[in-house]
């Protein structure tokens, strides 16, 4: 059974499925964080949709290079978790499959590559407060 974490699933909606990695950077007390400034500004795992034909791990180094610069190493999935919720970006109503990823911040190559992402360094006790989603709340908590 996956763990389901966020909004209780409306009967009335028809979700699509979105499948995503998403990783949890460390480095000594610190974990590296993306802070997307729209929709609306929030604190995120860097990561992303799993492109089709792509595949996961592939899909989890791009996302981490547009979202924060930063090439990684030795990633290990830890789990996956499901959410529902609308995605305003997209215009549309997901059912979020989230595969879970730690890996080793290598090397930051440049600035983030997509619009409105700024990385950011921060305490993983603060990042386990401020991170938007439940259910990546609930992994950084557990390391």
């Amino acid at each position: 059974m996956t763990l389901r974490f966020g909004e209780a699933i409306r009967p009335d909606i028809r979700y699509k499925t979105r499948p995503g990695v998403y990783v949890i950077l460390p480095l000594g007390d610190q974990i590296l964080l993306t802070h997307q400034a729209s929709p609306r500004p929030e604190f995120q795992l860097p990561g992303g949709g799993i492109d089709k034909g792509e595949q996961p791990v592939a899909a989890l180094h791009r996302e981490v290079m547009e979202e924060t610069g930063w090439t990684i190493g030795t990633p290990i999935k830890l789990g996956v978790y499901r959410r529902f919720c609308f995605m305003p970006e997209y215009d549309l109503w997901a059912e979020k499959v989230c595969h879970i990823y730690l890996a080793r911040p290598v090397r930051r190559l440049c600035d983030p590559l997509e619009a409105g992402h700024t990385a950011v360094w921060m305490p993983k006790v603060q990042a386990e407060q401020v991170i938007a989603s439940e259910g990546d709340r609930a992994f950084v908590a557990s390391l």
